[in-house]
């Protein structure tokens, strides 16, 4: 198992730096396509941190193991909002004026409430995932349009995103280093992980959900805390939320339009319904002074070793 660890870590520092360059090349290429810095900083602020995990995905699905994908995807998402997002603001308080941000929330509540009602006869069905795909679409046009109008601050701060410079062939380069990073990376998580959960007694649904969700998280985290102490509010939020979004519709839907997806009961009664409940708690935090308060940063935290804790305890009985 020690092995097995160790080469599980070697994956997750590949996915680490393959997320970086992927990011750093998109908005090199982004520029010298002379493409709006503001729109392609939205899209890599909401989504580019989830491409780890869609790595991590693709290799699972494409070699059977269904339960560790399904698991990381919505295991990512209770540790986007309770870890990551908790422990950035412990760290300082979040001021958020990105207004676009509450409908793309929305978007995941209503995705959530409608992969609880399409999973109820314990089958992903190929047209539901499209469903799912359809309102990842429907987010990702409602999340843009509504951007535009946000104020001159948002936009120079999610322009300034987009600050990757260099030549094309430099960029170019940075995606070919991403994809070996990423796929060698994927790899390593993929084939180690059901090591280390079968140690630890998990099942593949929890390792996915507690090992590779946590461990691919933790780099976010850090991200995200450095980002908290820098005054970049929305920047933490933007992470946050869009790569629930992202794992949410875009993977889970995508694996369900690709092959017809199993889901456990227990998907349906304890982890949607509490990565559900953490959007629903954030709610009333931004829907009021756009401001995420230490004390409510600790809530989300404790909230998060509550759910941990009680994932463990079903293990265990």
């Amino acid at each position: 198992m020690a092995a097995a660890l160790g080469f599980f870590l070697l994956g997750l520092l590949l996915l680490a730096l393959g997320g970086d360059s992927i990011v750093k090349g998109a908005s090199g290429l982004a520029q010298r396509l002379g493409l709006s810095a503001f729109a392609t900083g939205v899209l890599l602020v909401a989504f580019a941190t989830s491409l780890p995990e869609l790595a991590v995905n693709l290799r699972a699905t494409w070699v059977g193991s269904q339960s560790l994908a399904l698991g990381n995807a919505v295991g990512s998402n209770v540790v986007n909002f309770g870890l990551t997002l908790g422990a950035a603001a412990l760290v300082a308080p979040l001021l958020v004026r990105w207004r676009a941000l509450l409908p793309l929330l929305l978007s995941f509540v209503a995705g959530s409430l409608l992969l609880v009602v399409f999973a109820l006869d314990g089958m992903l069905s190929r047209v539901e995932g499209v469903v799912l795909l359809a309102l990842f679409v429907a987010a990702l046009a409602w999340m843009l349009a509504r951007s535009r109008g946000e104020s001159a601050e948002v936009h120079a701060a999610l322009g300034g995103f987009v600050a990757t410079r260099g030549a094309l062939w430099l960029n170019l380069l940075r995606f070919v280093l991403a994809a070996v990073l990423l796929y060698y990376g994927a790899r390593l998580v993929v084939q180690h992980a059901p090591v280390i959960g079968a140690g630890l007694g998990f099942a593949p649904l929890l390792t996915g959900l507690i090992v590779v969700a946590i461990g691919t998280a933790l780099p976010e985290v850090a991200a995200a805390i450095a980002a908290a102490r820098r005054g970049q509010g929305d920047m933490v939020l933007g992470h946050v939320v869009g790569s629930s979004v992202f794992n949410l519709l875009l993977i889970v839907g995508g694996m369900a339009a690709w092959r017809p997806l199993p889901l456990p009961a227990s998907f349906v009664r304890f982890e949607v319904p509490a990565a559900l409940a953490f959007a629903l708690v954030l709610y009333p935090m931004l829907k009021g002074d756009l401001r995420i308060a230490r004390a409510e940063g600790g809530v989300l935290v404790l909230a998060f070793l509550a759910w941990l804790l009680f994932e463990l305890y079903a293990v265990a009985h």
